[in-house]
């Protein structure tokens, strides 16, 4: 497997992610629960997986934070892209449609019993 296709695969948190900031900023338990809910619970994020993913974003410059106050008053990190980051959610969902196409055909021809 190339690196390109294997990060492809690691990065598909970072993609979600990406995904539903590009609705607005959120704050870390919003966006896992956005996932799930958009996925119809079909995915799930854990914290010890998105926080890590949003440092990464954040590192990345794709992402940036500030400390607000959310729909309940708590005090919480609160995320929203960057110009990098809307700029680089287009190319991975370009790259993500042809990553899922390119494994939709292959599952395409399992052979059932």
């Amino acid at each position: 497997m190339t690196k390109q296709k294997k990060d492809r695969l690691q990065g598909t948190l970072e993609l979600l992610i990406l995904s539903v900031l590009s609705s607005g900023p959120s704050h870390g338990y919003s966006i896992a629960r956005r996932i799930e809910i958009i996925s119809k619970d079909a995915l799930s994020v854990q914290q010890g997986s998105l926080y890590p993913a949003l440092q990464r974003l954040l590192k990345k410059g794709w992402v940036m934070a500030r400390w607000g106050v959310t729909d309940t008053n708590r005090k919480a990190r609160i995320y929203e892209l960057t110009k990098a980051g809307k700029e680089q959610i287009n190319e991975e969902v370009s790259a993500w449609k042809l990553f899922s196409m390119g494994v939709g055909a292959v599952v395409k021809t399992a052979k059932l019993s």
